[in-house]
């Protein structure tokens, strides 16, 4: 995925969120409606996140140096690492701790539901532009990858447009919630409707909150390539004439696009000592070729096992 595509994606992103976020605060604190004070939290942690997301783009281009030999590509797994504390903290706290308390101290006041309606509207349609242009950045990368749009997304190791089409579903669902929340209340008089409309916002962040999490923790501490583009790559080297064997075959994704590739083969006894160079040099290419993210590649060869 080109960066400058990741980049617009993302300042669109922002720009979304942010007016939504102050759109809902406003509304919120004007209409007293747990539910758009808890999607406020929401598209301001969403908006922090994004922000994080930008500089980890900076961060991660930076070329390799003497004390990061393979770049700075990880810097992207960790800024993604932070930005899901932050939807943690931000805002699944800051949700359900204000539906809670709406349910223990309901207000006095009543609702102004026209407010809340525009607001949900106006925020639907600013969130569904963001997840528009982030669905749109993201089939860009799945059609050049040839597999199906879900299977890509879960198994894509690129956290910044993910992230922000995980978020902005999320935010989608949870502008759902705060509407059936606000209907239910308007309906029954009950405001308790429009406080567990907030815990459900909380809870789905959460949710997002560990998925994030969980998908950079993998990338941070040292991800494999998936089963199958090992498969390719061990074909890949298989099929040279001269290869008896891979011994030992091991993958790290370094960076969203960059896979580092160690393998230790076993060479036929016949095989010429000037011809090993040149066997190195073309299985190199072959592997670059069966799995495009691969950037850096350390060949062992030996002779035949004893």
């Amino acid at each position: 995925m080109a960066a400058g595509g990741e980049k617009r994606t993302v300042w669109y992103a922002v720009a979304a969120n942010a007016a939504v976020a102050i759109v809902k605060g406003t509304a919120g604190l004007l209409t007293g409606s747990s539910a758009l004070l808890a999607e406020a939290a929401h598209s301001v942690a969403d908006t922090t996140n994004q922000g994080l997301l930008r500089v980890s783009l900076t961060l991660g281009e930076r070329p390799p140096d003497e004390e990061h030999p393979f770049g700075y590509g990880k810097e992207r797994f960790f800024w993604t690492l932070l930005a899901s504390v932050v939807i943690f903290l931000a805002g699944a706290v800051f949700a359900i701790g204000e539906g809670t308390l709406r349910l223990i101290s309901p207000p006095a006041k009543q609702e102004s539901f026209l407010v809340v309606y525009g607001t949900i509207a106006f925020a639907f349609v600013a969130e569904g532009i963001s997840f528009w242009r982030a669905i749109g950045q993201t089939r860009e990368a799945q059609r050049a990858a040839a597999v199906p749009f879900v299977k890509f997304v879960r198994q894509s190791k690129d956290p910044t447009v993910k992230t922000v089409l995980s978020e902005d579903a999320a935010a989608l669902a949870g502008l759902v919630i705060a509407l059936a929340g606000t209907v239910l209340t308007q309906a029954t008089g009950k405001p308790q409707f429009d406080a567990a409309a907030a815990i459900c916002v909380g809870v789905l962040l959460v949710w997002v909150a560990i998925a994030v999490g969980r998908d950079t923790k993998g990338l941070l501490i040292g991800e494999a390539a998936p089963r199958a583009e090992r498969d390719r790559l061990r074909d890949a080297i298989t099929r040279h004439a001269g290869v008896e064997d891979v011994r030992d075959l091991r993958t790290m994704y370094v960076g969203p696009d960059s896979l580092l590739v160690a393998v230790r083969i076993d060479l036929a006894d016949e095989l010429p000592a000037g011809r090993v160079e040149a066997l190195a040099a073309e299985i190199d290419a072959d592997l670059r070729e069966a799995v495009p993210a691969v950037d850096q590649v350390f060949l062992d060869p030996t002779g035949p096992r004893e």
